[in-house]
């Protein structure tokens, strides 16, 4: 803290640390997720093989207690999922839902570089504003 008051980088970290988090947690969760459905679908003829899957939701929670609860909330989906099989061999990768879940995945990374371009474009302005 300055003399004044918190110094500069405190004030611009308040201002611009939590939306940045957000936007760099969102865009982690959909790069994970993505990965998660690639091996997914790589082990589509693996006997036994419980496809696995993350939940965009969980990254944009502030809270830890939400992140907990959605934490908890996502592992009992996996429970149940790995309790289901929709072949004999145990394997329940379904390649229909696998690819459907790619190009869910692929718009939801599209739209969070979106907001991000977008975020930055728009400081970039406040600050050639202020000159």
């Amino acid at each position: 803290m300055g003399r004044n008051g918190p110094s500069t980088k405190a004030m611009l970290d308040n201002l611009f640390s939590p939306q940045l988090g957000n936007m760099q947690r969102a865009l982690d969760q959909t790069t994970k997720r993505q990965a998660l459905i690639m091996t997914n679908m790589a082990n589509v003829n693996v006997p036994g093989y419980k496809r696995k899957d993350i939940d965009f939701h969980v990254a944009l929670q502030g809270h830890i207690a939400e992140q907990y609860k959605m934490d908890l909330e996502q592992k009992a989906a996996q429970d149940a999922s790995d309790q289901t099989s929709i072949r004999v061999d145990g394997n329940n990768v379904d390649m229909e839902k696998e690819v459907m879940s790619v190009h869910e995945t692929a718009l939801h990374f599209e739209a969070l570089t979106n907001i991000t371009s977008t975020y930055f474009a728009n400081l970039k302005n406040v600050i050639r504003e202020g000159k």
